[in-house]
């Protein structure tokens, strides 16, 4: 949901440490009168400092990460997941390489760093796994590890000379020696680790006695370590050093010092020599003072400081103070960075080696001090708790928005249906198909052609305009194309949240966008709309069809028809889950992925592959739809719900009492339903979830079957499965039949 659309916009490129400052101190308090728009290429944020603790063993995976997909819904905060391909400083816009433009007041960069590769020659990427992104490293480790096909163990090499790759060559040996077979490493196996460095010691920029205590836990550990060297070429079988030597290793992890990521090359702001933004004291772009670098990203003009996380931690205080003071055309504060700090080094056994300025010392309590810091540290972002106000519309009663969640506020079918009941609707001869029949659009007769029309709107439950437009789109159109109609033009149906005209623009901007870009997709326009203002973004669309056949109507199944299902079930599970603050970020772009898979396929399913009656799943649910189906054609059905597929992380989310406002309503259908096993399975509320552009369901002849799933496997639908057949007459008031 959404507050009043602000004067002014705030992005966040990147959300490191010290942009994360930020999003936390706008959930407190957000500034008056604006927007933040966090912008990022993952849902999930990640804290490098307890990386290798993951790595090792010693924490959950979640402990190190920031779901932003939760913190940005419980800030009220919009989050944009899209790939930046530049900047416009003079007309203040950031560039995307798959939407439109968006307009900021002020944007703050810190997109981090990624380890170096200079001169080196690549002749085989297949061993290489770079450190960065930190939120795959893990995933492409363990697939490494899998792969492994040779006879003895694998050999690791880490690269560089730093904590971080002194971190991760502990905490791997750690968890090889432990539980090698949670990464992936078949049992009996270990890896054989070694560290490379450049340096004439292990442990650039430490204290003389800190290298003295890394290398003597390296040797008592086994794991061997090469100095005075830097890699020349990746091969097949591993390294070949400057000096000639080679390193055979089935798995290069690449830990080396920082260089900028190529994202800020394309920005074309005035850079140092290493590619990071040169800024002033008070983390503003030389190029632009609506523009601020920070963290790694950003370099202090005539400054020596090094790249290490305690100063983009350091920075975020100002940089909040410092956005505020922008927009309130106030001067500026200097970001002063510390002289000194202290330095921990997981070594994964229990202990850990430190320094502070002049002095070195190890033990288990280094160990302890890390573990409360980084644990302190990170519960300050992890807190998804909504913030007053941040999920509600201002001057709006919250029972009426709890009425919508995870339905768009569609109003349920038993409603409807007595509403039609007494409706004295007048016929018309050029009707061919209207309100006496439950298909998914009308058709009617001009001029002699057949012109499919129909119409859908929902309310928002995301807060990203360009979705948005694209979903409401997909949404609408998929009715058109289920009964066998070219979408030809659509008019849109817009509800813009209350506030300032600015703010506004840009709103239905990327709506519009998101929504002609799918139109395109169909070749297809969009010839006009309505639009107003209102407590909530709401969008929908008018379209219009040409009947490229016959009408496919709901009633043509028949007996002996598998029923397919395209797409998974929990989109209003998912949906009501983002709306209140819960939906973990692993889960929001599978959710998200699904809803733009578009049903324009089911043209080619009617024209080419002899389907029999085909509704797309939408506001009714599963069970819903399937009941008009089967009324329609006078037919009964068997569904089973272990073939019944569900979204990642859907149930779950039933399981811990999650499911939209329509949900009660559609469950009334269930007088028409007889269930065969756990009725109260809570896997069968799947079935009475209102899907939003949800997925195509169908009968059609087994010996077609195997001809259409290879057709809506190459066309992306790569969940689609049988869920049951149909039976043949009703024999009683229950046509549909449930295995649990």
């Amino acid at each position: 949901m959404q507050k009043k659309l602000g004067r002014n916009t705030v992005v966040l490129l990147g959300i490191g440490h010290t942009n994360a400052h930020v999003l936390r101190k706008w959930k407190m308090k957000p500034l008056e009168n604006a927007e933040l728009v966090c912008v990022s290429n993952f849902p999930i944020s990640t804290y490098s400092g307890m990386l290798p603790g993951v790595l090792s063993g010693q924490y959950p995976a979640e402990k190190m990460e920031i779901d932003l997909v939760r913190l940005c819904a419980a800030s009220g905060v919009r989050l944009i997941l899209d790939e930046v391909v530049g900047v416009d400083p003079l007309e203040q816009r950031l560039l995307f390489r798959n939407r439109p433009s968006l307009t900021y007041d002020a944007l703050s960069i810190g997109v981090g760093s990624v380890p170096t590769l200079g001169d080196v020659e690549i002749s085989d990427p297949s061993p290489l796994i770079s450190v960065k992104p930190m939120q795959t490293f893990l995933s492409r480790l363990r697939g490494r590890l899998q792969a492994f096909q040779g006879g003895g163990n694998p050999r690791v090499a880490v690269v560089g000379g730093g904590i971080g790759s002194i971190e991760i060559a502990f905490c791997l040996d750690q968890r090889m020696k432990t539980n090698p077979a949670s990464l992936g490493l078949e049992s009996g196996k270990q890896c054989e680790i070694s560290l490379i460095t450049g340096g004439d010691r292990v442990g650039a920029g430490l204290l003389e006695s800190t290298r003295d205590k890394v290398e003597s836990h390296f040797q008592r550990r086994g794991i061997d370590f090469t100095t005075g060297s830097r890699v020349a070429e990746i091969t097949p079988s591993g390294l070949v050093l400057k000096n000639g030597v080679k390193k055979e290793a089935d798995i290069v992890i690449w830990a080396t010092s920082a260089v900028a990521p190529p994202i800020l090359e394309s920005l074309g702001l005035e850079s140092d020599e290493r590619g990071f933004v040169l800024t002033k004291s008070t983390l503003q772009s030389i190029s632009s003072d609506q523009i601020f670098a920070v963290g790694d990203s950003g370099t202090i003009r005539n400054s020596t400081l090094v790249k290490a996380g305690v100063f983009a931690v350091r920075q975020g205080p100002v940089l909040w103070d410092n956005l505020r003071r922008l927009l309130e055309n106030r001067k500026l504060v200097n970001y002063v960075p510390q002289t000194g700090f202290l330095k921990l080094i997981n070594t994964a056994d229990g202990n850990a080696i430190g320094e502070y300025k002049s002095k070195s010392f190890q033990g288990r309590w280094c160990w302890a001090l890390k573990n409360r810091i980084d644990l302190k540290f990170m519960k300050m972002y992890q807190d998804y708790s909504p913030m007053e106000m941040g999920l509600a519309e201002e001057s709006a009663d919250p029972e009426d928005l709890m009425r919508c969640l995870g339905c768009g506020g569609k109003i349920g079918s038993k409603l409807l249906g007595e509403v039609l009941k007494e409706l004295e609707v007048p016929e018309h001869e050029d009707v061919i198909i209207g309100l006496e029949n439950p298909d998914d659009a009308a058709v009617i007769r001009t001029h002699g052609d057949q012109v499919t029309v129909t119409t859908d709107f929902f309310a928002s439950p995301m807060n990203d305009p360009y979705l948005v437009g694209q979903i409401a789109l997909l949404n609408s159109a998929s009715d058109c194309c289920v009964m066998g109609a070219q979408p030809t033009s659509a008019l849109a149906i817009v509800q813009l949240p209350l506030g300032h005209p600015r703010a506004q623009l840009q709103v239905m901007r990327e709506l519009m966008a998101g929504s002609v870009a799918e139109l395109k997709k169909m070749n297809a326009t969009i010839v006009g709309g309505h639009s107003i203002e209102g407590p909530r973004l709401t969008a929908g669309f008018t379209v219009l069809g040409r009947q490229l056949t016959d009408p496919k109507t709901k009633g043509m199944l028949r007996e002996g028809d598998l029923l397919v299902s395209t797409k998974p079930l929990g989109t209003g599970v998912l949906l009501a889950a983002l709306m209140q603050g819960l939906l973990p970020g692993e889960n929001y772009l599978p959710l998200v992925n699904t809803m733009l898979l578009s049903n324009y396929i089911a043209i080619k399913l009617i024209t080419d592959y002899q389907i029999s009656a085909i509704t797309d799943v939408t506001g009714f649910g599963m069970a819903g739809h399937l009941a008009e189906m089967l009324k329609a054609s006078g037919k009964s059905a068997t569904i089973r719900m272990d073939d019944v597929r569900l979204l990642p992380g859907c149930q779950a989310l039933i399981d811990a009492g999650i499911e939209s406002t329509l949900a009660p309503d559609n469950r009334l259908v269930t007088d028409k339903v007889q269930f065969i096993g756990d009725v109260q399975s809570p896997a069968n509320a799947a079935l009475f979830d209102p899907q939003t552009s949800g997925g195509l369901l169908f009968g059609i002849a087994e010996s077609r079957l195997a001809t259409v799933l290879d057709f809506l496997g190459n066309e992306g639908f790569v969940e689609t499965c049988v869920i049951g057949e149909v039976t043949g007459n009703p024999t009683t008031q229950n046509a549909l039949t449930v295995v649990a």
